[in-house]
C-alpha cells in the first residue's frame, strides 16, 4: 500500500506565502498604478482587493477539493480537459517568470537607498541577474518546510512596517481634497489608463497560485481555510488599499510629474514625502530594508511556484518529460529551474517595470477565468465530492449551487484579460506569442509520443511503497543512510530484537528498516524520486534485511517513505507502526546546520548531534538508542546500546516512553 503523505505546512505558513508574494507588489505595482491612474489610485485598489477577495474563495474551495500541485491547472483538469488544464498551466508559467523578473529588478530600487549606482544602468541589472541566480541555486539545493516557514517572520515584520507607513501617512500627509480635486474622470485619468492600471494591479494574485499548489500538504482545518479565506484575504486587501489612500497624497499626482523613483520603488517616494524630515530620513532605510527582504522571499516564493509547477506539467506528460528531470543528488527540477531563471534573466535586461507588469496580467487574467469557470463547472462535475470549503453566496441552477463569486470573478477575468490585449500592444503579442508557441509544443509533443491531445497522461510511479504488516509488539525501527554505520545499526538493532525475542514462542522480532527521502519543496511530496536515488535506497535496504536476518528469530521488512523532514518522518513511521524502539544512527552536525561540533565539553546530549537526531530525542514516544562512529567515543556508545541504559553525554540516548509533545 502506497503510503499517504505527510502534512507540515500549516494555513499561517501558507498564508505568509500568500502574503509575501501578493502584498510584495505594492513595491512596485503601486508606482506603475499610480502613474496611470493618478487621483483614482485606491479606488483602483480597492476594485483590485475586492476582485482578489473573489479569487481567494475560488482558490481554497478549488485547492481543498483536490489537493494536487498545479492550482488552476489543477482545477481545469477535473472541470475540462488536459488542452485547457495545460493552457492554465502556461499561462501562469509565464507569470512567474515575470514575477521573479520583477521582484529581482525592484530589489535593486530598494537597494539603491544604500548605494544609488545600483538602481541604474548596468549594475541594477547584474544585481538583479545575481538575485534571481541566487534564488535558482536556493531552489536546486532545496527549499525546506523549516526555511518556508521563516516567511511567517518575514510577513509579520513586513505587515508591521507597511501599517507603520500607513498610520504615519494617514496623519502626516494624507490630503483627500487635494486627491479628490485633481480627478477629471475620462481626462485625468484616460478611461483606458484606468482598465489598464485595474488589470496591472492583478499582479498581487500569483500568491494564490503558489499557496493552492502546496495545498496537499497543509493542515489546515475547515475553519482554518475559512480564516484564510476571511481574515486572512481581508488584511492583506487592507494594506493594499491603505498604502494605496497615502500614496495619492504622497506622490505627484496630482500633475502626474512622476520620478524614476516614485515609479520603480514607490514606497520610498511616500516615505520622502513625511514631515519632519528627520522622519523621512529614518523611514526610508527601515523600508528599503523590509521592501528586499519581503522581495527576495516573493521572488523564492515565485520560483517555487515555477518549478511545482513545471514538474506537474511534466509528469503529466503536458511538456516534454526531459525538462522535469530530477538532480541526481538533490532530487529537485533543476532543469526547468534554470529554464525560469533564464527566462528571468532575460527578462530583467530591457529595465522595463510598465512591459513586464503588462505582459504578466495576460497570463493572469486568463488563468483566473479559468480558474472561476472551473469551480463553477465542478459544482455540477463533482456535486457530492466532500469540500472543505465552499465559496459562500450560491444560487440554484437545475439543482445544484452555482457560487456567484465564481461568476463574477469569470466574468471580471475575461473582461480584464480582453482589455489588455487591447489597450497593452507589448502585453498583447508578447503574451499571445507565448500562449500560442505553448499550444504548439503542447500539441506536436503529445502528438509524437502518440498521446490523446485531451485525455490526463502521467508518468508511472518510479517506485511503490511497501507497507508492512502491524505487529503487536517487539519491532524496532532503524532508519538506514546508506553509510558505512548502517551495518553497526542494523546489528545492535539484531541483537536486541533477539535478546527481546528470546523467550516467545511465536514468529520472532522484526526490524522495520526504513529509507527517509527527504523531499525538498520545490517538488510536491508524492513527486517521481531520481533513480539514482532509488537504487541507493533499494542496495542500502537490501544490505540491511540480509545483515538483520542472520540473527536468529529476526525478520526484517523494508520500505522507502518520504518526509520534508528525516526526523518528522523517522518519528511519524515510528508512531505508525507502533514500533518499540528506534535505533538510530546519530548524524554529525554541522555550524551551517545550526548544530554543535561533536566532540565538544559540557552539556547534554543534544547539543551535539544534529537535527534530525535532536527532533527525534525530543518527539518519539518510544525508546530511541544512538549510535555514532567517533573513535573516541566507541566505548561509551556501545555501553549505552541496551535499552535500560541512561543516557549519557556524548554517548547514546535510551529515551523513555512518554507522551507526544
Amino acid at each position: 500500500m502506497r503510503q499517504p503523505p505527510s502534512r507540515t505546512l500549516s494555513a499561517r505558513a501558507l498564508f505568509a506565502l500568500v502574503y509575501t508574494t501578493s502584498v510584495s507588489s505594492v513595491y512596485f505595482a503601486l508606482g506603475v498604478v499610480a502613474h496611470r491612474a493618478l487621483g483614482l489610485t485606491p479606488v483602483v485598489f480597492l476594485v483590485a482587493g475586492l476582485f482578489f477577495a473573489l479569487s481567494s474563495m475560488t482558490y481554497v474551495e478549488g485547492a481543498a477539493l483536490h489537493r494536487e500541485r498545479g492550482g488552476s491547472s489543477v482545477f481545469a483538469r477535473y472541470a475540462f480537459n488536459e488542452l485547457v488544464s495545460f493552457v492554465a498551466g502556461w499561462a501562469i508559467l509565464l507569470d512567474y517568470a515575470i514575477l521573479v523578473a520583477v521582484t529581482a529588478f525592484t530589489t535593486t530600487n530598494y537597494l539603491a537607498q544604500f548605494w544609488s549606482p545600483l538602481g541604474t544602468g548596468l549594475p541594477e541589472v547584474l544585481v538583479a541577474i545575481g538575485v534571481i541566480g541566487a534564488v535558482a541555486a536556493w531552489n536546486v539545493i532545496g527549499l525546506t518546510v523549516r526555511q518556508l516557514q521563516r516567511q511567517i517572520v518575514i510577513a509579520g515584520a513586513d505587515l508591521v512596517v507597511q501599517l507603520l507607513v500607513i498610520v504615519l501617512g494617514l496623519i502626516l500627509v494624507f490630503d483627500p481634497g487635494a486627491a479628490l480635486d485633481t480627478i477629471e474622470l475620462g481626462s485625468q485619468p484616460a478611461w483606458d489608463d484606468v482598465i489598464f492600471a485595474l488589470t496591472i494591479a492583478t499582479i498581487a494574485f500569483t500568491g494564490l497560485e503558489a499557496a493552492a499548489s502546496l495545498a496537499g500538504e497543509a493542515t489546515a482545518s475547515r475553519r482554518e481555510l475559512k480564516r484564510l479565506a476571511g481574515p486572512g484575504v481581508g488584511s492583506i486587501v487592507l494594506v493594499y488599499v491603505g498604502i494605496a489612500v497615502v500614496a495619492v497624497s504622497a506622490l505627484p499626482v496630482g500633475d502626474g510629474a512622476f520620478s524614476r523613483e516614485d515609479i520603480e520603488a514607490p514606497l520610498l517616494g511616500v516615505a520622502a514625502a513625511f514631515d519632519p524630515a528627520w522622519l523621512a530620513d529614518a523611514l526610508r532605510p527601515i523600508v528599503a530594508l523590509a521592501a528586499v527582504t519581503a522581495l527576495v522571499a516573493a521572488c523564492n516564493g515565485a520560483m517555487l511556484g515555477t518549478s511545482r509547477l513545471s514538474y506537474a506539467l511534466a509528469t503529466n506528460r503536458q511538456i516534454p518529460a526531459a525538462l522535469g528531470r530530477l538532480h541526481p543528488r538533490r532530487g529537485t527540477p533543476y532543469v526547468l529551474i534554470a529554464c525560469a531563471a533564464v527566462v528571468a534573466s532575460a527578462l530583467v535586461i530591457p529595465a522595463d517595470l510598465e512591459f513586464l507588469v503588462g505582459i504578466y496580467a495576460v497570463g493572469a487574467l486568463l488563468a483566473f477565468t479559468i480558474a472561476h469557470l472551473a469551480i463553477v463547472v465542478l459544482r455540477f462535475r463533482e456535486p457530492d465530492r466532500p469540500r472543505a470549503y465552499r465559496v459562500p453566496f450560491n444560487v440554484t441552477v437545475k439543482g445544484r449551487p452555482v457560487p456567484l463569486p465564481a461568476v463574477v470573478g469569470a466574468l471580471l477575468s475575461a473582461l480584464g484579460w480582453i482589455s489588455v490585449l487591447v489597450l497593452h500592444t507589448g502585453a498583447r503579442w508578447v503574451g499571445l506569442a507565448w500562449l500560442l508557441g505553448g499550444v504548439a509544443l503542447y500539441v506536436v509533443y503529445r502528438r509524437i509520443d502518440g498521446n490523446p491531445l485531451l485525455k490526463r497522461v502521467m508518468v508511472p510511479e518510479s517506485a511503490l511503497m511497501h507497507e508492512p504488516d502491524d505487529v503487536e509488539f517487539g519491532s524496532i525501527l532503524v532508519p538506514v543512510f546508506g553509510q558505512p554505520l548502517d551495518d553497526d545499526i542494523v546489528q545492535t538493532a539484531g541483537r536486541l530484537a533477539g535478546t527481546v525475542r528470546d523467550d516467545l514462542d511465536e514468529e520472532g522480532a522484526t526490524i522495520e528498516a526504513i529509507w527517509v527521502f527527504e523531499v525538498p519543496m520545490a517538488l510536491p511530496i508524492d513527486a517521481r524520486l531520481p533513480e539514482a536515488q532509488v537504487r541507493r535506497a533499494q542496495e542500502a535496504l537490501r544490505r540491511a534485511k540480509a545483515i538483520g536476518e542472520e540473527y536468529e528469530g529476526v525478520q526484517v521488512q523494508t520500505a522507502m517513505i518520504r518526509a520534508r523532514r528525516a526526523g518528522h518522518g523517522i518519528v511519524s513511521e515510528a508512531k505508525r507502526r507502533g514500533v518499540e524502539a528506534i535505533v538510530l544512527a546519530a548524524e554529525e552536525p554541522s555550524r551551517v546546520r545550526g548544530g554543535a561540533l561533536l566532540g565538544g565539553s559540557g552539556g547534554p546530549l543534544e547539543n551535539y548531534v544534529g537535527e534530525a537526531t535532536k527532533y527525534v530525542l525530543r518527539k518519539a514516544t518510544c525508546r530511541v538508542i544512538l549510535t555514532a562512529p567517533a573513535a573516541d567515543t566507541t566505548d561509551r556508545w556501545a555501553r549505552r546500546a541496551a535499552p535500560a541504559a541512561p543516557a549519557a553525554e556524548g554517548g547514546s540516548a535510551d529515551r523513555p516512553e512518554q507522551p507526544s509533545r
